[in-house]
């Protein structure tokens, strides 16, 4: 065979193997898509005082694991103690201004019923003296005068009246639904909640991390001063728009990470974003750009979804960890078998990058 023939053969040989290779992405992008695009991620929650004051006690430390409700530090609470004894003391004020003016509501009422008393026997006394003037029996002199002193005793009742309500009015409704009562005990609720937020704990159970406080330190209230970085994991891999076409949630995918490689874990697809970011239209009063390119072939675009890891790494994988991800839609055992073989390479990869 002439060198001319074996180059020809390496040619069409390399030919043969392109064509292949080519049928076998079209194929496994369908029946077995994998991406090297995936992260593993866990909740990361900033966490702030709700409270400012000074750091006496700081309980935890950088790398830590700690339960949900676990002290993670103290601020000074003095100031929140007297804050908390103060409203208290408002509290009883308005106990006894309510007591007082309950006590003023029934003197006044006292007094109105002796008003009304009076502009009775006034009322009386005019009807009588009214009779006899219209027997000539009393001057007219004698009855204008009862008369003035009904219209002044009448005025009296008025007054009296008019002090019960304003007194009313002040002393608001009885009971519970007291105006005055609510704001104090409002006041007395905020003072126990602050002097509770002295005391910082765990929203959740995670990691410490980014630990910057030490005991002494001024704490501003919102102002994060560590982030725990929760348990549950969350696996998210990219995967192209035509790749997802015959997967569901359920479906079984296979997963290798960077820092575990050799190892492949079992895992199912539960959920996919609704959209990425090129898909949302942002209400800023400026008009629709067009895409601009000039490649006869853009860039596919990429979906993003969420996995459940059905086995769990012995050692709790560090957040932004990266991994790739296989998924195998359908019930086609050949694809499967290849699929198993492609992960189990690509774990292998993993020792030498």
């Amino acid at each position: 065979m002439t060198p001319e023939q074996r180059f020809n053969r390496w040619v069409q040989a390399a030919l043969v193997v392109f064509a292949l290779a080519f049928v076998y992405f079209i194929i496994a992008d369908t029946h077995m898509p994998l991406t090297p695009e995936a992260r593993l991620l866990r909740l990361v929650t900033p966490v702030a005082p709700q409270v400012s004051g000074r750091v006496t006690e700081v309980a935890v430390h950088n790398n830590q694991h700690v339960e949900e409700g676990a002290l993670l530090y103290r601020i000074d609470d003095r100031p929140y103690q007297l804050a908390l004894a103060q409203a208290q003391l408002n509290l009883e004020q308005a106990q006894r201004e309510n007591r007082m003016l309950d006590a003023q509501i029934a003197s006044a009422r006292a007094d109105l019923e002796a008003a009304k008393a009076t502009a009775a026997n006034s009322l009386h006394d005019l009807q009588r003296y009214r009779s006899l003037a219209g027997q000539n029996s009393i001057s007219r002199q004698v009855r204008d005068q009862a008369d003035a002193r009904y219209q002044s005793d009448r005025a009296a009742v008025a007054a009296k009246q008019a002090a019960v309500e304003q007194l009313m009015a002040n002393r608001g409704e009885a009971g519970r639904n007291n105006l005055r009562l609510r704001q104090a005990e409002n006041a007395v609720s905020t003072a126990q909640l602050n002097l509770r937020y002295t005391e910082v704990r765990a929203d959740t159970s995670g990691v410490i991390s980014n630990l910057q406080l030490s005991a002494g330190d001024y704490a501003a209230t919102g102002a994060a001063t560590l982030a725990l970085v929760g348990d549950m994991p969350d696996l998210t891999a990219d995967f192209r728009e035509k790749s997802l076409r015959t997967s569901a949630d359920g479906t079984r995918a296979a997963v290798v990470f960077d820092g575990l490689p050799g190892q492949v874990f079992k895992a199912h697809l539960s959920a996919r974003d609704a959209g990425v970011k090129d898909g949302q239209y942002m209400a800023d009063g400026t008009l629709a750009e067009p895409v601009k390119s000039d490649r006869w072939v853009r860039d596919a675009q990429r979906m993003r979804v969420h996995l459940v890891l059905d086995q769990r790494p012995d050692s709790p994988l560090a957040t932004g960890a990266r991994a790739t991800v296989q998924l195998y839609p359908g019930d086609n055992p050949v694809a499967h078998l290849f699929g198993a073989l492609q992960i189990r390479f690509v774990s292998w990869v993993h020792y030498v990058y």
